[in-house]
Parts: structure tokens; sequence; C-alpha cells
């Protein structure tokens, strides 16, 4: 084979390989840390938001993005705080488009407590958004609105039937609280699948300073899974969107269903994945206190090229593997909040 042969393949290459040889593929992009929601296991009560200066603007989180797609970054996931939150925020996705409209990108997707899909669902499906994670940890109206901490689970319904009605592929995303949700899951599991989305459980994790102990919060879903199974068929799937899950299909239903387990399973060995903050500080492990701060570097007038090397450098430094335990009356494995990094 000569040289010319080899030329494609070294071509499409990931460049983004962090030190233990995992190409990273996947950026999430948080657009900002506020969020008209205080989920219990996410925010303390009474926040403090990051002043206007401390946060990128849309053109800066576009061009950061860009660099990430242009070294080998296949999917972007914008997130919060709740990003449809962040005043004009459709105009980055508007940016991204072409990206994905000349194969730069794979898809661009969105994570979002779904408040303000009624408003927002026909504009990102019009922008190339195919699908969204909802997160949603109970059907209960008194129970929403208690996790949530006054959230109307009625506008998030609306908003749900609005994103089927705009063409998008949902997937309930729900947080397994011991006490608050775990009788509810086999429920709203079948719920989601009846209306053909898809679902996945996930561990609290811990990050953060937040009103409770997160202890008494905690469920393996090593046990929700081994509960399930004593009366529903699960069969593993070889199927992977991008992100941590694993998935499952139920006979049952017939629908899928994820559990993130980054306690009882963690799933570092497969890790593609980084973040970037609303004040552009990338953070290459979500359970670890690494932090690079890209805001400097492009504030400071970096060129492309400037740019693209400080990128490659966090990553050559992701670590293995995160640190997240849940012991009782410990601080948080993570000082930052999850509204802050980005989910």
């Amino acid at each position: 084979m000569t040289p010319l042969d080899t030329a494609p393949a070294v071509q499409s290459r990931p460049r983004l390989v962090d030190g233990f040889g995992r190409a990273v593929t996947y950026l999430r992009v948080s657009v900002t840390d506020r969020c008209d929601l205080r989920c219990v296991y996410c925010m303390a009560e009474h926040m403090t938001f990051l002043p206007k200066a401390q946060v990128l603007t849309l053109e800066e989180l576009e061009r950061l993005a860009s660099a990430f797609i242009d070294l080998g970054v296949r999917k972007i996931r914008i997130t919060g705080g709740e990003p449809l939150v962040r005043k004009g925020v459709m105009d980055l996705f508007g940016a991204l488009s072409p990206r994905l409209a000349a194969g730069d990108l794979d898809e661009v997707t969105l994570t979002t407590n779904g408040t303000r899909l009624e408003t927002f669902a026909a504009g990102l499906a019009a922008s190339g958004v195919r699908r969204v994670n909802v997160s949603l940890d109970s059907l209960n109206p008194e129970t929403f609105r208690r996790l949530t901490r006054g959230g109307d689970l009625a506008q998030v319904l609306r908003g749900l039937e609005a994103a089927r009605a705009a063409g998008l592929a949902v997937k309930i995303n729900a947080v397994a609280l011991r006490d608050d949700n775990a009788d509810e899951l086999p429920d709203l599991v079948a719920w989601a699948h009846a209306q053909g989305f898809d679902a996945t459980l996930i561990e609290a994790m811990p990050m953060g300073e937040i009103d409770v102990d997160r202890s008494d919060q905690f469920l393996s879903l090593r046990d929700v899974r081994a509960r399930l199974e004593s009366y529903w068929t699960l069969t593993d799937l070889d199927l992977t969107t991008g992100g941590p899950a694993r998935y499952v299909r139920v006979a049952e239903t017939g629908g899928r269903l994820g559990f993130i387990t980054p306690l009882s399973h963690n799933f570092c060995e497969l890790c593609n994945r980084v973040r970037l903050t609303c004040t552009g500080t990338l953070h290459t492990c979500l359970g670890r206190e690494d932090a690079s701060d890209l805001r400097a570097v492009i504030r400071s007038g970096a060129s492309d090229g400037e740019l693209r090397e400080a990128i490659l450098r966090a990553i050559d430094a992701k670590p293995e593997g995160h640190d997240f335990r849940i012991d009782r009356n410990a601080p948080p494995s993570v000082q930052r909040h999850m509204s802050t990094t980005g989910g």
C-alpha cells in the first residue's frame, strides 16, 4: 500500500486523544448556570449565580465549540443550568446548524428541564436538533413541586407534547432518590415507554453543597435493576448514544431503559466526554476538580491555532477516572454544583 492509499485513514482519525488513548468526541456545553427550578439534589435553595461579565457570550461559546469540532468532536450537547433560560440561546443552535449540514458534526442535542420546550421545540427542530433529554423525576404533581421547589408538572408535560409535535425524539432522565421517588420509578419508566420516549435512570452524584445529606438520597441502581427484573424482562443492548448510559430492552413495555451508574458501576474506561462551562472552564472529568481556563485564552486575543493548542493540552491531562463517593456527613466529592458544570 502506498502512502497515498493510507492518507484518508490518517485524516479520519480523531485528533482529540487523551493520555490514556481515549478519543474525545463528545462535548457538553453549558450556556448558563441559571435555572428556573431548584431541584433538591442539584442546587441549594438559595443560589448565588454568576455575574454576567464572567459568562461567555454566545459568540465566544460558538467559537469554542467550533474549535472542538475542528479537532474531531462529533457530538455537542447544550446544557445549563437550564439552557433555554439563556437569552438568545437559539442563536447558538443556529450557528451550529451549518456544521451539522456540512457533516462536520453528527448531532447537536439538548438537556432541559422541559419548562420552556413548549416555546422552543419547533425552533430546535428547525435548527437541526433531533433529540432532547428531559429531566423528570416524578409524575406526581405534589412530589414534582417539592423536588423542584415550586415547579409545575403540567408545564413540563405540555413541553413534552410540543417536542413530540416537532418531531423530536425524547428521552426522560430521572434521578433515583431513595426516599422521594424510588417507588415511582417503575411507573415512570412504563409511562415514558407508553409515550414512545426512552428513559434513563441516574444515580445521585456528590457535587456541590446542597441542603441535605446525599447519603440520605442515594439509591444504587443495582438495587433498582434487581427490583425491575423481579417482574420485567430486561435484555442488555449493545447500544451507545455517545454518553455513559448502559441500555436494556424492557420486553413488557417494548421500550429502552438506560442506567447511569457513576457510583455503583463507574464507566470511566470508556469516557469520551468533556464539559465546557458557561465561564469557559473546561472540565475533562465530571468527578475531579480539574480545570482549564479557555476564557482566559480567547479573551487574551489568542489565534484559532493557539486556542486549539490549549484544548489539546487540556485533553492530554484528562484523568483516568473520577473519585465519586457518597459517605454520611462527608463533603461532596467536588465543590462545584452540577448546574455550574453543565450536567
